[in-house]
């Protein structure tokens, strides 16, 4: 990551400036906790986690502690296609607080590596 990002800047996190009654405290912290259960899966293909890669598109989280996430994959014809949500749903639901969660798979906009962070670069020795 970038030196002037925090891991919340990576990913579009409704809630924040929207009125939420989630006291802003409370909304950071599962926020970062989301992050992190983020980083425990992987794309089997690539050894880096989905967050760095950047396949989190959105994650809004309402004020009944639902998390609605928007994700998407590397490539459409993925072969986890069909069980990386699920992976994105078991990891978010790890987190304290968490009461549902949704998670939606798009490709619009697609994929491409400029989503990656310095982090997935560095990995995949793109830097």
């Amino acid at each position: 990551m970038a030196d002037d990002m925090t891991s919340r800047d990576m990913v579009d996190v409704s809630g924040e400036e929207t009125g939420s009654k989630i006291p802003q405290d409370e909304l950071n912290r599962i926020t970062d906790d989301l992050i992190t259960a983020f980083k425990t899966v992987f794309d089997p293909e690539i050894p880096v986690d989905i967050y760095e890669l950047g396949l989190i598109y959105k994650v809004d989280i309402d004020d009944d502690y639902k998390v609605d996430i928007d994700m998407t994959l590397t490539a459409p014809g993925c072969p986890v296609a069909g069980d990386m949500p699920g992976w994105v749903e078991t990891a978010a639901r790890t987190v304290d607080g968490v009461q549902d969660v949704e998670v939606r798979l798009t490709f619009d906009p697609p994929w491409d590596p400029s989503r990656m962070s310095d982090e997935a670069r560095l990995a995949l020795n793109m830097l």
